[in-house]
């Protein structure tokens, strides 16, 4: 080390302070010294600016009129470091300059190009962290979990996050832990059944698995399955689509909740208070398996319901299960007479509903009744620039 910088010191006063930090970053990059590399590539854009170089990450010393020029670089060798360190294999620290620049590709792609399965602990837990906690991927991260905490830890994970997510990975999420659950249940359900009736093949499918005249699978209050993972479940459910080819297997689990014993059967909140009854009609409105009923089934409890609380609740999810199966005018009609004025921090923006929609004469409407000139006037002008 001390002739490192004797090196530099005598380059420094032949070859000048470019050379010299030219020098640097190739001495750190051969010791894979990424992130004082990083300060060395922010020190040449300093030396080039001519502004001090001992602070070289800081902002505060570089002139308004060079900042933007330093911001580029900055961002350019942010992009070069994680890239080094992602080659190295070390995704943690790369995370903390894509992160920096909001640039999650490179990390989402290296995360997803990894094996859910290991066995080093300390490695798994620094990349459930930043999949997860920290976003870059959280189905990855949900993944990771699954293989290396359980079933329990990672449904408990998920009931934490599920409502940031973004939709995509918010679907994802749900299909994994779908399918995880679906074939934990089959697996469990075999070898009661085996038991008692060892001529019979296994089976793949819940719904067969618990046909006919099988009833003695749930008598005495007996389960398969851990029921509260069960509800769980079928709640993240919800967010499947009706092209998922999940979909059908979390319709199956809500039919083998309808058969547990009562005390197993936890209510949930409106309008899903009878839980798996009421899931069962929500994913069969989904997969078009008796639509018209299943849709029915949840405007009855819209009208009869007298709690304005729990009728807002309700009609949120009647609006939004009517637009996810392609019955927009019903759900903006709908929307219109219970939504209009609910407080976008619940996570329902009425405006953007009716943008969305294409019905801007609604929410124009709307507006004009709440007295409400802003949101008319961006109602009345929509995208149009005269």
């Amino acid at each position: 080390m001390s002739d490192t910088f004797t090196t530099l010191e005598e380059l420094q006063k032949t070859d000048g302070s470019l050379a010299a930090l030219q020098q640097l970053a190739t001495v750190l990059t051969k010791e894979q010294n990424y992130h004082r590399l990083f300060d060395v590539l922010l020190m040449q854009k300093k030396l080039e600016l001519g502004v001090p170089l001992v602070r070289p990450t800081s902002f505060d010393d570089v002139p308004e009129d060079q900042r933007t020029g330093f911001e580029k670089h900055y961002v350019e060798s942010a992009r070069q470091i994680g890239g080094m360190l992602l080659e190295d294999g070390r995704i943690g620290d790369a995370w903390v300059y894509f992160q920096t620049i909001q640039e999650p590709g490179p990390v989402r792609e290296a995360l997803d190009g990894l094996s859910a399965n290991s066995e080093d602990y300390e490695r798994t837990e620094e990349l459930i962290n930043v999949a997860l906690y920290e976003g870059a991927h959280p189905v990855k991260g949900l993944e990771l979990m699954l293989n290396s905490h359980g079933t329990c830890n990672t449904i408990t994970a998920l009931d934490q996050q599920i409502m940031q997510l973004p939709p995509d990975d918010r679907l994802a999420s749900a299909q994994l832990l779908v399918n995880q659950l679906y074939g934990d249940l089959c697996h469990t359900l075999n070898a009661e059944i085996t038991q008692r009736l060892p001529m019979i093949e296994p089976s793949e499918n819940l719904r067969e698995l618990i046909s006919g005249d099988r009833d003695w699978l749930f008598a005495e209050g007996n389960y398969h399955i851990d029921v509260s993972h069960l509800s769980a479940v079928v709640r993240f459910a919800r967010s499947l689509e009706p092209d998922s080819p999940e979909l059908s297997r979390a319709l199956e689990m809500a039919e083998y909740g309808e058969r547990l014993d009562e005390q197993f059967r936890y209510p949930g909140e409106a309008p899903f208070v009878d839980f798996y009854a009421a899931h069962g009609h929500f994913f069969r409105a989904l997969l078009d398996d008796g639509r018209d009923e299943a849709v029915g089934y949840f405007q009855g409890q819209l009208e009869s319901e007298p709690d304005e609380e729990d009728k807002q609740m309700i009609a949120y999810v009647v609006v939004d299960l009517l637009r996810r199966i392609g019955l927009i005018d019903q759900a903006v009609e709908l929307a219109v007479t219970h939504l209009a004025n609910l407080d976008e921090s619940t996570g329902f923006s009425f405006a953007e509903f009716c943008l969305v929609a294409g019905r801007l004469d609604l929410l124009r409407d709307t507006a004009r009744s709440n007295g409400d000139l802003v949101t008319w006037a961006g109602a009345l002008i929509g995208n149009s620039a005269d």
